[in-house]
C-alpha cells in the first residue's frame, strides 16, 4: 500500500500516492495556465467532462467555484462513497469502454 498524502481540493479525501492522482491545471495549459495541482483521477476526468475549457479558463478556475458546479457538487458526494470503499480508486469504465471501440 502506498502513502496517504494531502487532501484532494476537490472531493476532500485524503489521496493515496500513485496511480490514482492526478495534476490539474486549474487555467487549462492550452489557454496558458502554467500551475498544476495533485488531485484524484476520478475528480480531474470529471472536471473535463463536465467543463470545456474556454468554462475552466474564464470562471471555473478555482477550487472553491468547481465544488460549487452543481454536477460537480453531485459527483463529490458519490467519490466520496468510492473512496471510503477503496482509497485508490480508479473508476476504470473510461478505460473499459476505450478499448471496446478500438476492437
Amino acid at each position: 500500500m502506498h502513502d496517504a498524502i494531502d487532501a484532494c481540493p476537490l472531493c476532500g479525501v485524503l489521496m493515496v500516492d500513485g496511480p490514482s492522482v492526478d495534476r490539474h491545471h486549474l487555467v487549462p495549459k492550452s489557454k496558458k495556465g502554467k500551475e498544476a495541482e495533485r488531485c484524484h483521477v476520478v475528480c480531474h476526468r470529471k472536471i473535463h467532462s463536465t467543463l470545456a475549457e474556454n468554462e475552466l479558463m474564464m470562471y471555473w478556475n478555482t477550487w472553491e467555484r468547481l465544488r460549487g458546479h452543481e454536477e460537480i457538487a453531485k459527483y463529490i458526494g458519490w467519490a466520496r462513497k468510492q473512496f471510503s470503499r477503496d482509497p485508490e480508486f480508479i473508476d476504470r469504465h473510461k478505460d473499459t469502454n476505450d478499448r471496446r471501440r478500438r476492437r
